[in-house]
């Protein structure tokens, strides 16, 4: 495996400071923000500089029953071939679930949920795994995902669903340990015993990240400084084998250059300090195809998916076996991600709705599906609180009204019977 050396996710927000950086080897850029035909001059810049730059795609949903999406693999390999990436990331989870395969309806989780560690799914990852491969012009390294819930009736642990998988398709791991100190607070799973268990010699680069504990609860955030339990884990894994690359990860709430860079120096201490034997070589690709998962195996798979989410995002009932209490903390996770993500695509909404706008989104997004991306979630939030006559501030609410009209179009069809109602109804009390 390649050599990577230190690196850091590169964001918009802290281009420049990523350019100024001393001694950054490479970094990572979220696959679906980057644009092959028009790449930020950030990223071209360092590219010249003999920097690597690495995609990492976070929509595939390779732990999803259906099998990947032909149009999200094209653009992860375009972004591969414009970058000149040596290899490209996604991770081990599913993003939606429903439609013609479970005949129920489609959904989109706005976030990265855990597979069940079953032979059903390890079937469907590793079919799906296989076809990624197919696709892609370079490797794929595929991450281990950070959890607040547990499904119930597990049949490995994550060491053993890593090894497995990595055994049956040859694929790279982008161990994440930050996600295993999360999956350690929140389902009391032992990090030093899934670094006994999974293929070190399999890993292309690691994550480092940061995160916070609320009640009990590990979040990981992307957004706070890594802490000494994270940099621990790290520890352990560079104790065992010197990994090819690690980043550090931050995604929002931007600290100042110097801090990140003192991150980053802790990190390189990190590795200093452990004295691992020797480099991971990667994982030799395997010439013979696994068998393909099991249509029933496929269904069976997406039914519970469905189901999880259905209870996550719409307000179903929940499958039998989960902790609700944790159900509910991811719900409301998933709604507040929704919420912060929309704000960014239409700031206009916090700007209208002020302190209220974020109560007022989580509300409606615990009992109502994202369905087509987040700009349509923005307007169909909007057209929520109009039809509510909400807000209950006169100004506010034209303000609102006219944002959604300027970008709905002058006459919805969705409006028009309430608008026919209230007519009506004026009509009515003024005795007309």
């Amino acid at each position: 495996m390649r050599h990577l050396g230190t690196g850091i996710g590169w964001r918009p927000e802290i281009a420049d400071a990523v350019e100024a950086m001393p001694g950054i080897d490479w970094v990572e850029a979220v696959a679906e923000n980057v644009c092959p035909g028009h790449l930020p001059d950030s990223l071209v810049r360092l590219r010249e500089r003999g920097v690597t730059v690495v995609p990492h795609g976070v929509s595939l949903g390779l732990g999803g029953a259906d099998r990947p999406d032909e149009g999200r693999l094209r653009a992860l390999a375009e972004r591969a071939e414009a970058l000149g990436s040596p290899l490209v990331t996604e991770h081990i989870a599913f993003v939606r679930a429903g439609g013609p395969l479970t005949a129920t309806q489609p959904l989109e989780a706005g976030h990265l949920l855990p597979v069940p560690r079953t032979r059903d799914a390890l079937d469907v990852l590793c079919e799906n795994v296989r076809i990624a491969q197919a696709a892609l012009p370079v490797p794929l390294a595929v991450e281990n995902i950070a959890a607040l819930i547990s499904w119930p009736c597990e049949e490995m642990t994550e060491g053993q669903f890593l090894y497995e998988l990595v055994e049956r398709t040859g694929v790279r791991l982008l161990i994440d340990v930050a996600n295993l100190h999360t999956n350690h607070v929140n389902r009391g799973e032992d990090p030093a015993k899934a670094l006994d268990e999974l293929p070190v010699e399999a890993i292309a680069y690691v994550h480092v990240a940061g995160g916070f504990e609320r009640d009990g609860v590990w979040h990981d955030s992307h957004a706070h400084p890594v802490p000494d339990a994270v940099l621990a884990v790290l520890a352990d894994l560079a104790s065992r084998v010197s990994p090819p690359g690690v980043l550090l990860e931050r995604d929002e709430n931007f600290p100042a250059p110097a801090e990140l860079e003192r991150e980053l120096t802790a990190i390189r201490e990190t590795l200093t300090t452990a004295g691992a034997p020797a480099a991971a070589t990667g994982a030799e690709s395997t010439t013979a195809d696994p068998a393909p998962a099991s249509p029933d195996a496929r269904q069976r798979t997406g039914l519970a998916q469905a189901a999880l989410l259905s209870a996550l995002v719409a307000g179903t009932p929940a499958p039998e076996g989960f902790d609700h209490a944790r159900l509910r903390v991811q719900s409301h996770a998933l709604a507040a991600k929704r919420a912060d993500v929309v704000a960014k695509v239409a700031p206009e909404l916090p700007g209208i709705l002020g302190g209220d706008y974020r109560a007022a989104f989580v509300e409606y997004a615990r009992s109502r599906p994202m369905t087509g991306g987040y700009r349509h979630d923005a307007l169909t939030f909007a057209e929520h609180l109009l039809l509510a006559g909400r807000p209950e501030e006169a100004q506010a609410r034209r303000e609102l009204s006219d944002w959604w009209l300027e970008r709905s179009g002058p006459a919805p069809l969705s409006l028009r019977p309430a608008a026919r109602l209230r007519r009506a109804t004026r009509r009515v009390l003024l005795g007309r």
